[in-house]
């Protein structure tokens, strides 16, 4: 018997749950998606790197556009954690909605817990343990996860060093 070797790559393109055609959204083909209903919604302009999971069966998973999910990230709507240890009773399971903001970057490597709630334009450092609400414009670090800056600071670093940038920044239109 043979193995058939299977590439990972990224498949563009993605129908999200309002039926609605993201023609920029690029997922693996080594991502695993678990959906129930429509408890996942995937923006466009997101890319989700290799080996992630993204368990939508639970509860809601709602990923804003201009997203980007980097390799081996799991995106979690429930837990057993508490039921393993209380003879497997269902209503000790952990579950929530996640919800990832607009223009926000994960880490490789990161856990987002159930009940997570990640504000727009956020950065989640890698190997990051994600678990609460975190505001926009957050920098998150550390297992757990705490906010240790802020992304806006960094931005205007980049914009006095590249003025051409100040055209493309997202958020040109929004008061401050």
């Amino acid at each position: 018997m043979f193995l058939k070797r299977i590439k990972p790559e990224i498949i563009g393109g993605w129908k999200n749950s309002n039926g609605i055609y993201q023609k920029h959204t690029g997922i693996s083909n080594m991502t695993h998606i678990s959906q129930k209903g429509n408890n996942l919604f995937i923006g466009d302009n997101v890319f989700i790197e290799h080996f992630s999971y993204i368990d939508g069966i639970h509860a809601k998973v709602t990923i804003c556009n201009k997203v980007q999910v980097g390799y081996y990230c799991s995106i979690l709507t429930h837990s057993t954690h508490n039921s393993i240890r209380f003879m497997n009773e269902e209503f000790l399971n952990c579950v929530g909605d996640v919800y990832v903001g607009e223009n926000t970057f994960i880490g490789p490597h990161s856990v987002i817990m159930p009940g997570t709630h990640i504000g727009k334009g956020c950065i989640v450092s890698a190997y990051s343990f994600v678990k609460g609400d975190f505001p926009d414009y957050s920098i998150l670090r550390g297992q757990p996860a705490k906010i240790i800056g802020d992304t806006r600071t960094i931005d205007e670093k980049l914009i006095d060093q590249y003025p051409e940038l100040k055209s493309t920044y997202y958020l040109k239109n929004e008061d401050n």
